[in-house]
């Protein structure tokens, strides 16, 4: 089940995102979660703003988490070396994680996310491979690149994915 996140999952979500930058370092992935980041303030942050979801199994227990947004994301009018399949409304994922207990997590938010616009774009670090397979095992499209507007290694690969084309 997908469900907003509460107050009551902060500690589960810290433990996942925890995990999941432990195992991005282990695979080689090692700028793209650095410094803590997600960290407690993005969490509240996420949370705040209503866009925080947490994946939650029969037995009330987190095992995933991402924040889904519905509003154009401002980074992605930059797109270069390619170009976004449409411009019909879209939802967003970002800070997608879990606690590896479940197959599928990718594919559920995905799910989520189709059923709210019938667009999903995300993007992520070229490092981030097991991301980069799960989105094209999924049918997304590698659309270009973004940058993001901070310093550092903010290179991102931009994917889509139109419910149409399923």
């Amino acid at each position: 089940m997908i469900r907003k996140a509460e107050e009551k999952d902060i500690t589960a979500i810290e433990r996942i995102f925890e995990g999941a930058r432990r195992a991005m370092a282990a695979m080689g992935n090692t700028t793209q979660w650095v410094n803590g980041y997600p960290g407690r303030d993005d969490i509240l942050r996420d949370m705040a703003d209503g866009v925080c979801r947490v994946m939650e199994d029969g037995n009330g227990r987190v095992y995933g988490v991402f924040s889904v947004f519905t509003q154009p994301d401002p980074t992605y009018p930059g797109i270069y070396d390619g170009a976004w399949l449409n411009e019909r409304p879209y939802a967003t994922i970002h800070r997608i994680a879990s606690d590896y207990s479940h197959r599928g997590v990718l594919k559920e938010a995905v799910d989520y996310c189709l059923e709210l616009t019938g667009e999903v774009r995300i993007d992520t670090h070229r490092n981030n491979l097991p991301m980069i397979n799960g989105l094209t095992r999924l049918g997304f499209t590698l659309c270009g690149k973004i940058r993001l507007f901070r310093d550092g290694d903010n290179e991102r690969l931009a994917f889509q994915k139109s419910a149409e084309t399923d």
